[in-house]
């Protein structure tokens, strides 16, 4: 008998082999606009329903964005960005933060930090309700990116050599929020909630953004006190870093993580079949499929057997969930993000399910 989406997630979270390999659906508001206008229809649930999407995020909505002039947007948060067209509608681009200026840590001490007050968490218990047979997803926390976003990239790196007192005073603001939120919703869920995500961006393209010692003094720390919020609230933590993170990942696991995303193919050492041998039985994996080659510009063939490959390599006695390196983009054809989620019968099925 087939499971339920949830089932099917809650066995792979465990280590244990699913009737087959759960799957997540991530995409940039372009592209989920290019792909409703290949298929013809505005139905988002139905998209994901045809996939066999066996996650539901859910959302809340919080303070609207304000604009500055000049085309320069800025969030609740002091983010900062502007709006590139695309043939399928604008893309964020981020700019330098509303404390990327600050000379002096009252500067940081007197911006208008938000308080998790200003979200609507109640409407969270109907988005339940309404999909009870999915594993749920909530939440955005973010500890150490976005506060150098907030910042400025270049302010929070020096800002971690001369003055550190600066980085532990955002990274404490961005805990203490994302706690208190993260404990809302899953009050008002009545502790419904699967998943919590929790980022930080801590590779690049080659290697890691910052040393092994920063990392454990200035993002560890606010990790252990997120995963630990998220544990006593029953879920699990899906923490999210692009790039080469290798170095980072056995860190990660003593600090609580339990899923890691999005395991972008950068190199060897985040190959699929390392990161098994190596981790997979302390971790479980989101992600994979790469959107950045593969993707746009892939064969339909070459997406199936890649797909294939982490299913098989990542999803053997269970502990993968598939999904995209990233959010889908608006360069990736629709034919080639439907072929991502084709066959689910076969994708990595039990002997019985065959």
């Amino acid at each position: 008998m087939p499971m339920t989406s949830r089932e099917r997630v809650l066995t792979a979270l465990e280590h244990c082999r699913p009737d087959r390999t759960p799957r997540d659906f991530w995409a940039e508001p372009p592209a989920w606009n290019r792909l409703l206008a290949y298929l013809g229809h505005d139905d988002r649930e139905r998209v994901l329903d045809d996939l066999g999407i066996d996650v539901r995020h859910l959302q809340i909505a919080g303070p609207p964005e304000r604009e500055l002039g000049g085309g320069l947007f800025e969030n609740f948060w002091g983010e900062r960005y502007v709006y590139r067209e695309t043939p399928w509608g604008p893309m964020r681009e981020d700019a330098p933060g509303a404390l990327a200026g600050a000379r002096r840590l009252a500067d940081l001490e007197r911006f208008a930090w938000p308080s998790p007050d200003k979200f609507d968490h109640a409407s969270l218990a109907e988005q339940c309700r309404r999909r009870d047979d999915r594993a749920l997803l909530y939440g955005f926390a973010d500890v150490w990116q976005r506060p150098a976003l907030v910042r400025g990239w270049e302010g929070m790196f020096v800002d971690m050599v001369d003055r550190p007192e600066w980085v532990h005073f955002l990274g404490r603001k961005f805990t203490d929020f994302y706690k208190e939120d993260y404990t809302r919703a899953a009050e008002a869920t009545g502790g419904r909630i699967d998943l919590y995500l929790l980022i930080s961006d801590l590779g690049s393209q080659t290697g890691p953004l910052i040393s092994l010692s920063m990392f454990r003094e200035f993002v560890a720390p606010y990790i252990r006190e997120m995963t630990g919020c998220i544990h006593a609230l029953g879920g699990k933590v899906l923490y999210h870093s692009c790039g080469l993170i290798r170095p980072f990942i056995a860190d990660l696991i003593e600090l609580g993580v339990d899923v890691l995303d999005p395991i972008q193919p950068v190199g060897p050492t985040m190959a699929p079949e390392s990161l098994k041998a190596e981790f997979g039985d302390r971790l479980c994996f989101h992600g994979g499929i790469d959107v950045q080659k593969l993707l746009p510009s892939g064969t339909i063939e070459e997406i199936r057997d890649e797909v294939d490959r982490y299913c098989t390599e990542l999803g053997r006695d269970g502990g993968y969930i598939l999904g995209p390196t990233h959010l889908f983009q608006p360069d990736i054809p629709p034919e080639n993000i439907l072929a991502v989620y084709e066959q689910p019968s076969l994708r990595n099925a039990s002997p019985q399910a065959r």
